[in-house]
């Protein structure tokens, strides 16, 4: 059974950085996609990072290119999320979530949540001061 869950979310001040951790279980991440996705209150979830669990590319919105870092251990079997200058407006909870690798053919589908058989539970990011 795949299984995601997400950590290292709480409250940073404008400016700070932060890491988010996604652990996997039931599957292996060569396999498969990971991506993070951010859910604003009220808004609808985005995608924003995501990595091929094979050979660790990278891929990223438009709106987070150069804050957000998503890496890979395959060893612990874990994505991270590095987010750095962070803004008010990244206040959001973010999900991983994992995709059959074949997606990487359609990397124009790489942010539909349609993709994605399993999400975690989510892990809230609140940026205040």
């Amino acid at each position: 059974q795949l299984q995601l869950v997400e950590s290292g979310g709480g409250l940073v001040l404008p400016g700070g950085s932060l890491r988010l951790s996604c652990v996997a279980s039931g599957f292996t991440l060569d396999d498969y996609v990971i991506s993070w996705f951010q859910q604003a209150p009220g808004k609808e979830r985005e995608g924003v990072s995501g990595i091929s669990g094979s050979d660790g590319r990278a891929y990223y919105s438009g709106p987070v290119k150069g804050r957000f870092t998503i890496t890979r251990d395959s060893a612990k079997n874990t994505v991270y999320l590095d987010i750095h200058s962070l803004k008010p407006d990244d206040t959001a909870s973010y999900y991983c979530a994992a995709a059959p690798k074949d997606l990487l053919f359609r990397p124009w589908q790489i942010w539909s949540p349609d993709e994605y058989v399993s999400w975690g539970q989510g892990t809230q990011v609140t940026v205040s001061s």
